[in-house]
C-alpha cells in the first residue's frame, strides 16, 4: 500500500483512504480571516506516552474538532460526477477556458464550510470542483466522520476524483486549459494520490495529508507539488515530511515544502486548531504556486 511509511505513526484503521483533509476545503483569504479563531486544543498524549509512537485511534480524532461558526452561503451548483454530487463553483464572468481545481474536502465531508471555500477558489479565478467523497454523507462528530471514512472504498474514490479532472477538462463550462487538485488532510492524501495516477495534473496542494515516502512510487507524479505542514503535527510529524521531502527529491519531483509552527489542521478556520497568522501565510503561497502553476504567471 502507498501509505505504509506512514501507518507506522497512525492508528491501523485509518490506512484504508488516502487520508483527510482536516482543513475545511479552500484556505481563508488573506485580508478577512474568520474572526474569532478558538485558542488550540491540546495536544493528544498517546504518541508521546505510547512505547511505540503510534497516535491511537482516539488521539487522532483529538485533532479534529469542529467549532460552531456558520459557514457563509453557497453560490455555486451540484453536478454529476462519477454517479456522485459534487459542488462547481465558477469565476463570475468568466468564459472558458478557466483553469480548474479538483477541491477534497477533509473528513468532515463535503459540508457548508468545504462549498464556501471552494467559492473562494472560485474568486481567485478557478473553476473550482469539490468531490464528494461520502456519497451525500455530512459528519459533525469525530466518530462519525471516522466512520464515514473508513468506509470509503479507494478504487471508487479514485475513480471519483480522476472523474472531476476530466469533468474540468471536457465540460463546456470550463474547458481546463491546466488543472490542478488541493486538499487538506484526508483530501491532502487524496490530492497526492490523484497527483500519482493523473498525469495530466499540472499542480498538486497537499494539506498535511498522509503522506507516500517511497521514491520509486512516487516518480509516477509529473505535476509540481506543494506541501503545507505543521511541525507540531502528531498526525503528520516532521520526520515523516522529511522523509516526504527527500523522497519527493530523490525521485525528481518538483516540489516545495513549507512548514508551519502549527498543528494539525491549521487552515481550517472551522476547526479550533486554526491558526489565521499560519494559515493566511500559507494561503498565500498556495495563491502563487497555483498562479505559477495553472494561470501561467
Amino acid at each position: 500500500m502507498t501509505l505504509r511509511p506512514l501507518l507506522r505513526r497512525l492508528a491501523a484503521p485509518l490506512a484504508l483512504l488516502a487520508a483527510t483533509a482536516c482543513s475545511a476545503s479552500s484556505p481563508p483569504p488573506p485580508a478577512e480571516p474568520p474572526p474569532g479563531a478558538a485558542a488550540p486544543a491540546p495536544a493528544p498524549s498517546g504518541a508521546a506516552d505510547s512505547p511505540t509512537g503510534l497516535l491511537s485511534e482516539e488521539d487522532f480524532k483529538a485533532l479534529h474538532q469542529l467549532r460552531s461558526d456558520k459557514a457563509p452561503p453557497a453560490r455555486g451548483q451540484t453536478v454529476d460526477v462519477a454517479g456522485t454530487k459534487a459542488y462547481l463553483s465558477l469565476p463570475k464572468d468568466a468564459k472558458p477556458p478557466i483553469p480548474g481545481l479538483v477541491v477534497i474536502h477533509e473528513w468532515w465531508g463535503l459540508n457548508e464550510h468545504i462549498k464556501h471555500w471552494t467559492d473562494r477558489l472560485a474568486e481567485d479565478g478557478y473553476a473550482a470542483l469539490a468531490v464528494d467523497m461520502y456519497g451525500g454523507k455530512v459528519a459533525s462528530t469525530p466518530d462519525d466522520a471516522m466512520a464515514a471514512m473508513k468506509a470509503v472504498d479507494e478504487a471508487k474514490g479514485l475513480e471519483v476524483v480522476r472523474a472531476a479532472h476530466r469533468f474540468l477538462s471536457t465540460d463546456a463550462r470550463v474547458s481546463a486549459p491546466r488543472t490542478g487538485s488541493i486538499g487538506w488532510c484526508f483530501g491532502g492524501a487524496w490530492s497526492l494520490k490523484l497527483a500519482l495516477n493523473e498525469p495530466e495534473l499540472d499542480a498538486a496542494v497537499i494539506y498535511y495529508g498522509r503522506l507516500v515516502t517511497d521514491p520509486a512510487q512516487l516518480k509516477a507524479i509529473k505535476a509540481p507539488v506543494l506541501g503545507v505542514f505543521g511541525n507540531k503535527d502528531k498526525g503528520i510529524p516532521p520526520e515523516v515530511v522529511n522523509e516526504f521531502d527527500k523522497a519527493l527529491h530523490d525521485a525528481g519531483v518538483e516540489h516545495q515544502v513549507l512548514r508551519y509552527d502549527a498543528d494539525h489542521a491549521f487552515a481550517n478556520p472551522s476547526g479550533e486548531r486554526y491558526d489565521t497568522k499560519a494559515a493566511a501565510d500559507a494561503w498565500e503561497k498556495v495563491r502563487q504556486f497555483l498562479a505559477a502553476k495553472l494561470k501561467g504567471g
